[in-house]
């Protein structure tokens, strides 16, 4: 390949669009639906991670991890963006074969009962009033769904269900909640339980109510109550952008994750774009880990550079390092 550019500006149609090659492992939606376990993991791991696998975390990390399981605590990690916080919780569901990781990723909006459940009062309404205009039609009325058909339990709901073994949950980004849901949060994570108050109302009637969880099974829910057998392995991640209560901190592992060092890097490479980008990378992982001090770049921007690099041709060493600066901006330098 000549030229590795597929868009030109030319402003002429073509059909160079059947030139892009496969994407980055760690972009490859194709593999999996939603219930696969493999694909989340591989974007996060590295699908060639099984070359790399005896490479081990630093001893903080793992005994963080170790105490977190011991203890049945969630593992609040910080550290700058990129340091591998979110993939935590994917490799210790990975090597202790815990299944999907539940992911609950935080913005400024959510709130407990987005983790815990949802229930569609408004469809569930509407529904009813289908069927009685159905009852008053020649049209056959469809059976009246039950109120567990309204009611689908969120990754937080989806890992206090009982279990056998632990499930992993991921609550990302925590620092970007309002200043109320740390604190929410807190009995949840203390008693391993929760109501759904609309179904304790029908107890009497309905002691056993089928729902839907983050997976997509349908599960029962006695008495309107859902309560863990098993405490969930649960990450908390923050960028470092706030403080938490002293309340949520007491009942956590802390764990600050530091930058990863060249052997973390080179292991990461070969994980996710084989051997070979981890022997040619030109230089960038230097670069990276040279950076100045107090700079922030994220790991992954050390990826997109390697493998955007590595289409360009090798003679264009200009276009090479352009594409290289253009991905490896400081994330803490305003524009």
């Amino acid at each position: 390949m000549n030229d590795w550019r597929i868009y030109r500006g030319a402003g002429h149609p073509h059909d160079e669009i059947q030139r892009l090659p496969p994407p980055p492992p760690w972009r490859d939606f194709s593999t999996g639906g939603a219930d696969d376990t493999q694909a989340g993991s591989d974007r996060r791991l590295g699908v060639r991670r099984r070359l790399v696998q005896n490479h081990h975390p630093r001893p903080a990390e793992t005994d963080a991890v170790n105490a977190a399981l011991y203890l049945r605590r969630p593992l609040l990690v910080t550290g700058n963006p990129g340091t591998g916080k979110s993939t935590l919780a994917h490799a210790v569901a990975h090597e202790l074969r815990l299944g999907r990781v539940l992911r609950w990723p935080i913005v400024s909006r959510s709130t407990l009962q987005d983790g815990l459940y949802r229930y569609d009062a408004i469809g569930r309404l509407q529904d009813v009033q289908l069927e009685r205009a159905q009852a008053g039609s020649a049209v056959p009325a469809a059976a009246p769904a039950g109120i567990g058909s309204y009611i689908r339990l969120g990754p937080l709901g989806t890992a206090l269900l009982p279990s056998e073994q632990p499930r992993v949950l991921l609550i990302d980004e925590l620092d970007k909640s309002d200043l109320d849901l740390p604190n929410d949060l807190l009995n949840a994570l203390e008693e391993g339980e929760f109501a759904i108050p609309e179904l304790e109302r029908l107890a009497d009637r309905e002691p056993v109510v089928e729902v839907l969880t983050d997976d997509g099974r349908r599960v029962p829910v006695h008495g309107g109550r859902i309560r863990c057998t098993t405490f969930p392995f649960i990450v908390l991640t923050s960028n470092g952008e706030r403080d938490f209560p002293a309340a949520l901190l007491r009942r956590c592992i802390r764990l600050e994750l530091e930058p990863p060092g060249e052997e973390q890097l080179r292991a990461m490479i070969e994980a996710h774009l084989g051997a070979e980008a981890a022997a040619g990378e030109q230089g960038l992982v230097g670069r990276f880990l040279n950076r100045e001090p107090g700079e922030v770049i994220a790991t992954d921007q050390l990826l997109n550079a390697l493998y955007l690099t590595q289409h360009a041709p090798r003679t264009e060493r200009v276009t090479r390092e352009r594409i290289a600066d253009m991905l490896m901006q400081p994330l803490d330098q305003p524009r």
